[in-house]
């Protein structure tokens, strides 16, 4: 397969997308340092008569006083290996104790499948904050999902609004299905690694599109930011058409494919760093690396990328479990200049990690193009 597929003419280029790809090469300097990890024996499910999960991982956070919100996708047979999403609160202080390794944790289940757009399941949750709101976005498997008669719109992503309640109370409610409009819509096969992000003035769609050429696009694109007003007052799933979409960086040589990995960081107001993972060509162990983002009005300037890779499994834990050599970073939130980041593991278990920005943007700027 090349590089681009054939309807990389539907999307415009981000400015340094050629630039971007030339400057990186297939090795790894990890910098995440490893916390902790939470197995799904130590997992116990408090609304669902089953008592632990099979397997935990995929999961977003949120930090909120002494606390980490842990949002995790759990499977509980194998058979259809049908998703839904738990949230676990697990003490900071147990993080970086050790504590994390040993504790046994209760959860609850607050999204699972109940609508077309994710009766199939619910996958590897982002979590956010945008204009006030806490905000959750998933892919989805579509009513599509298993139907041999209906190869599109397989997954799609889908955000949710946590519903302002007691701290212990804390309540999703389903409210955005986002859709490619126009000649795209009946060529996608799926669309997941999404999140929202408001910069520069507009909201954005971080998403990965695969279309029926087996092509995969690490895109981003615009939403009317209207679709975010008096959101949690929406009273089921809307479908929000997708416009002006940007092929930011396209896939090595030496990958499989790629897609964004956990919510990025904001460095100035119209500026961020985004993560990407990608599996290798070889023996598709996945690994992550960054890229540092301008937005201006009319496009998307890649300013900066790892040479290397920044992460890859070296754990017992990352390297055997449901899925080989697989981390899978879907959480990041901010604490003092380092950021703690949560990742699936093995496709079975949570991983807990940390990140230092300034040696970030130290491997940034050996990347860097502007």
């Amino acid at each position: 397969m090349s590089i681009e597929g054939k309807y990389s003419r539907y999307f415009r280029k981000a400015v340094g997308y050629n630039e971007a790809s030339k400057k990186r090469v297939f090795e790894t300097k990890d910098i995440v340092k490893r916390l902790g990890v939470i197995s799904p024996n130590r997992v116990f499910i408090n609304n669902y008569p089953i008592t632990n999960p099979a397997a935990v991982f995929n999961p977003a956070i949120m930090v909120s006083g002494d606390d980490i919100y842990v949002y995790a996708r759990i499977i509980v047979g194998y058979y259809m290996y049908v998703s839904s999403i738990v949230e676990i609160t697990v003490p900071i202080e147990d993080v970086y104790s050790g504590n994390v390794n040993l504790n046994t944790y209760a959860s609850k289940m607050v999204v699972y499948p109940s609508t077309k757009y994710d009766i199939w399941g619910t996958e590897d949750p982002r979590v956010y904050e945008i204009n006030g709101n806490i905000l959750m976005t998933y892919t989805g498997r579509t009513v599509n999902y298993f139907n041999p008669r209906v190869t599109t719109e397989r997954t799609l992503p889908i955000t949710a609004v946590r519903v302002r309640g007691s701290k212990w109370n804390h309540v999703w409610k389903k409210v955005h299905a986002y859709v490619i409009g126009g000649e795209l819509r009946k060529h996608l096969i799926s669309d997941k690694d999404a999140f929202l992000v408001k910069t520069n003035g507009r909201v954005y769609l971080f998403h990965r599109p695969h279309l029926d050429d087996d092509s995969f696009y690490l895109a981003i694109s615009e939403i009317d930011p209207t679709f975010l007003a008096n959101i949690e007052n929406i009273k089921e799933v809307q479908e929000v058409p997708l416009k002006y979409t940007i092929d930011v960086i396209p896939q090595a040589p030496f990958e499989d494919k790629i897609g964004w990995a956990m919510p990025p960081i904001h460095i100035k107001p119209n500026e961020l760093i985004a993560f990407v993972h990608a599996p290798d060509r070889d023996i598709h162990a996945y690994r992550l690396f960054a890229i540092e983002l301008e937005f201006s009005r009319d496009n998307v300037v890649v300013k900066a990328v790892t040479p290397t890779y920044i992460m890859e499994p070296s754990q017992s834990y990352e390297i055997f479990g449901d899925r080989p050599y697989t981390i899978f970073p879907c959480g990041l939130w901010r604490l003092d200049r380092k950021y703690i980041i949560s990742y699936g593991a093995g496709d079975y278990m949570i991983g807990l990690g940390e990140v230092d920005l300034d040696e970030l943007l130290g491997l940034l700027d050996k990347g860097r193009i502007y």
